[in-house]
């Protein structure tokens, strides 16, 4: 049925409830038998009300409304209506014809008018519901969260909207709510007893609407929903949501990241702004996953001028067109540049002279850089080397190298000359007035050489997904975690130190990919299926944060530490670049030969796949 013929049917059922109330009316006054005097009467008041009635719910746009959509503004709509109507039917009728008519009679028809028309519309409503609800679409849903923020959703899906979702109920950790029923839905147990409601109320999808509860509780709340199969959704942190409002539309799939069950990072912004604020910033790589987040957290601290300098054009704009976006009054400069080419850093640095570099510029994949180890050598070694003597030579006052764990104790190309430029940055900083540091972490969820794209893509292609080892565990952060930990590092900077960022407990990647494909919405080995490829060239089952000369100290933050190694003098590192200069076009194991007597490599240990 069009909407035309709609509208059409519904006026013409208007028109028959304004009669039939209108002739009821005089049958009831006049107890079934109507003088011949009040029929031209009720005729002539029949016509009156007919336009009346059918200009006023024009009026008031009742037949502009979506019933299905109807709540109380509807309703307060129909009875203004009916109202408007009503006094100018009688009033009219008052003075066209020759004898009043009834106030019972006008008393009755508006009673019967009002309830029938609406009483059509809200039928209307129910009869759509019903029929859309009926389907074997239906969507069983369980809202984790008898609160505030859980009744706004409930109320918010109770909508014709939301027709094909049905919810069963609450999930509550309040004793006081359990059997109790919110907004006609009960309240069914607590988080303990997710896995049996499921089973027992076939549910198809869960909501989590506990937005100011820690992450540990989310996490742990994620761990005893995941296992049943159900679709996760969860509403943003209340810090997410401080400029909107909570609404179903602020709801987003279940993350990996939400697993991870970490707290918020509390970030000293005073002494962020203190050597930000006002200051030339560069950074290095500003195109990657660091180096563009580094960039977008740095800015809100309104750096007098911020360089964003890379090697791929296209990373670059992507990062500078946002930037002006959201900072529309900062002073951003655009530089493509290699790390490698020291003359046009040199260019740079005599030109914008800036007073904090943050370094993350780098080769980051194992594999790539075990088969291509000059290209490891000059990006990570030789590309450090000359951002920093720059940094040293046009008087910059920090400098922020970002590393890896993959430096301690390295068994990849990679991982080791991640660590010879944590030593040379170190021996830097023996004679440099710049205070030179590095930050070393873990992996970052999300970044592009994560294993959580690559996951998303197989999963996307019906499996296998491929895991490396059973065995094989990471630490991980977000990168906003990561980057907001190296920015606030650089404010406790001394000079030559390496920071280690709390990475909190290492993650197995079988369990990461286990979790992935249950977030997905399959089930792990029978939807989708995980394969074992083994250990790839210079990979360790697991890493570390601290070599085994480091000692580890506190500083002001309760997720940064100081380890302070033995540092090799400059002449020295010298020597060893040297070295280094003289293989670099030789092939791959002279160059591994020379790295090895720099930095020990370690054995990869290759462990058996069960």
């Amino acid at each position: 049925m069009t909407a035309k013929t709609r509208v059409l049917v519904l006026f013409l059922i208007d028109i028959t409830i304004i009669w039939f109330s209108i002739v009821t009316s005089y049958l009831f006054r006049f107890t079934n038998h109507i003088p011949q005097e009040y029929v031209v009467q009720m005729i002539v008041f029949g016509v009156i009300s007919t336009v009346a009635f059918g200009g006023s719910l024009v009026y008031f746009g009742l037949y502009r409304r979506m019933w299905q959509y109807a709540s109380i503004g509807e309703i307060i709509s129909v009875l203004k209506a009916i109202v408007v109507g009503a006094v100018i039917s009688y009033s009219v009728a008052f003075f066209i014809l020759p004898q009043r008519v009834p106030l019972s009679i006008e008393v009755r028809s508006v009673e019967t008018i009002l309830l029938l028309v609406g009483g059509v519309r809200f039928i209307w409503r129910v009869f759509r519901n019903d029929r859309i609800s009926n389907k074997d679409t239906e969507i069983h849903t369980l809202i984790v969260g008898a609160g505030d923020c859980g009744i706004l959703i409930a109320r918010e899906m109770m909508g014709p909207s939301f027709a094909h979702t049905r919810l069963v109920g609450f999930i509550d950790d309040s004793s006081d709510k359990y059997h109790l029923t919110i907004l006609g839905v009960p309240v069914l147990g607590n988080r303990y007893d997710i896995p049996r409601i499921v089973k027992e109320k076939e549910i198809h999808e869960i909501i989590i609407a506990m937005p100011s509860v820690s992450k540990t509780e989310i996490s742990e709340i994620i761990n005893l929903s995941k296992a049943t199969g159900a679709k996760l959704k969860i509403i943003p942190a209340l810090n997410d949501l401080i400029a909107g409002k909570i609404s179903v539309k602020k709801l987003r799939d279940v993350s990996v990241e939400d697993l991870l069950g970490r707290e918020p990072i509390v970030a000293d912004m005073n002494s962020i702004l203190g050597y930000v604020h006002n200051k030339t910033v560069l950074v290095t790589g500003a195109g990657g996953s660091i180096g563009s987040e580094l960039c977008r957290q740095i800015s809100p601290f309104a750096p007098d001028k911020l360089l964003i300098l890379g090697h791929g054009e296209n990373s670059i704009y992507t990062i500078e067109m946002e930037l002006r976006k959201s900072f529309p009054y900062l002073n951003i400069v655009t530089i493509i540049a290699d790390v490698q080419d020291r003359t046009r850093l040199m260019d740079i640095f005599q030109s914008h002279k800036p007073q904090v570099v943050f370094h993350a510029a780098a080769h980051k994949h194992v594999p790539l850089m075990e088969r291509n180890p000059s290209e490891a050598i000059k990006n990570n070694v030789f590309g450090t080397r000359n951002v920093a003597d720059c940094a040293d030579k046009y008087g910059a006052e920090r400098f922020v190298l970002i590393s890896s764990d993959k430096a301690v104790n390295p068994t990849s190309v990679m991982g080791a000359t991640k660590r010879i430029a944590e030593m040379y940055v170190q021996s830097l900083n023996v004679t440099s007035p710049t205070k030179f540091s590095a930050v070393r972490f873990g992996n970052v969820l999300g970044s592009r050489g994560s294993v959580i794209p690559a996951f998303k893509q197989q999963i996307a292609a019906g499996g296998p997904v491929t895991v490396t080892h059973p065995e094989m565990v990471r630490y991980f952060m977000t990168i906003p975690e990561a980057v907001q930990l190296v920015i606030q590092s650089g404010s406790f900077a001394k000079g030559g130190e390496v920071f280690v960022l709390d990475m909190g407990e290492p993650v197995k990647i079988l369990t990461l990919a286990e979790d992935l494909i249950t977030l997905s919405g399959y089930e792990p080995y029978k939807d989708i299926d995980i394969t074992f490829s083994g250990i790839r060239e210079g990979e360790k089952l697991y890493e570390e944060l601290l070599t085994d000369e480091e000692n580890l100290g506190s500083t002001q933050h309760d997720r940064i530490f100081i380890g302070r190694p033995n540092v090799i003098s400059q002449s020295q590192m010298e020597l060893e670049f040297k070295r280094l200069e003289r293989v670099i076009a030789e092939d791959g194991e002279a160059i591994r030969e020379v790295i090895n007597q720099i930095v020990p490599m370690q054995p990869v240990i290759q462990a058996a796949i069960s």
